[in-house]
């Protein structure tokens, strides 16, 4: 999935699949737009009920655009959380962190913002622990972009002067991310990692990592407050959809991922 920034452009890992496809067409705001459209067409033809329904869609639509909602969303995500109190249980002995996206500008591919939040955390966490680093992802845009890992590791060299021990250049989503990491910690002895991402997404990918035979420990980056009560929180803004967008496409892999590990899909 490809998003245009003011530098230049943006892309999803997974690229223009058809689960992001079917993710854009059925999430908010398209979802609910393509919903409304329907049941406005149908109180057209004489189902007054419809008309009701396609207020009620936009309604929930331009909800999902306020402060308010999109923050509470996010919240609940971050409530599944484990909550750690050191010392740990296990020590973890690696940092993982899990890519996001890559953006193309006029000097060629580089890790996109959310991806360089994820590496700054991750960089702090090595200062402090002095434990060796693992970046996880596959190419994110059309070929023949690099892999979001091997850009990863070029950025923590540059900009951190961090050395990254191990490079997982496969991943197309998150179980990967999850799976093959485990297997490469696995082989060198290592049981236990502390996973750095968004806190939005973390509990994604912690589920991602149950049966791996890897304890991952949650490092968050940038936990949201909940929102305040007032009133520009009601006030709907186009940005707030996306971050929205996300949280609802958080839960949706949740219950899909959780499906997986109920069939025994690893």
């Amino acid at each position: 999935m490809r998003l245009w920034t003011g530098r230049g452009a943006v892309w999803e890992r997974g690229g223009v699949s058809a689960h992001n496809v079917l993710l854009s067409v059925v999430l908010p705001p398209l979802g609910l737009g393509l919903l409304a459209l329907a049941l406005a067409l149908l109180a057209w033809r004489g189902r007054r009920w419809a008309g009701l329904a396609a207020g009620l869609a936009l309604l929930l639509q331009l909800a999902l655009a306020t402060p308010i909602a999109s923050g509470w969303l996010e919240v609940s995500l971050l409530r599944l959380l484990p909550r750690l109190s050191p010392p740990l249980a296990v020590e973890p002995r690696a940092i993982i962190v899990l890519s996001a996206e890559v953006a193309r500008t006029d000097a060629g591919w580089t890790v996109g913002a959310l991806t360089v939040e994820r590496m700054a955390a991750a960089a702090s966490l090595a200062r402090r622990t002095g434990l060796p680093i693992l970046v996880t992802g596959g190419p994110a845009a059309p070929s023949p972009s690099p892999p979001l890992a091997a850009l990863m590791a070029e950025r923590f060299g540059s900009d951190f002067g961090l050395a990254v021990r191990w490079v997982e250049a496969e991943a197309g989503n998150t179980w990967e991310n999850a799976r093959l990491s485990a297997a490469l910690l696995r082989r060198e002895g290592l049981g236990t990692a502390y996973v750095v991402s968004h806190g939005w997404h973390l509990p994604r990918a912690l589920l991602s990592f149950r049966g791996s035979g890897l304890v991952a420990v949650p490092w968050p980056v940038r936990e949201s407050p909940p929102p305040e009560w007032r009133a520009a929180a009601f006030v709907p803004r186009a940005d707030r959809w996306a971050l929205s967008w996300f949280a609802l496409r958080e839960w949706a892999g949740l219950g899909v991922y959780a499906v997986r590990l109920r069939l025994g899909r690893g």
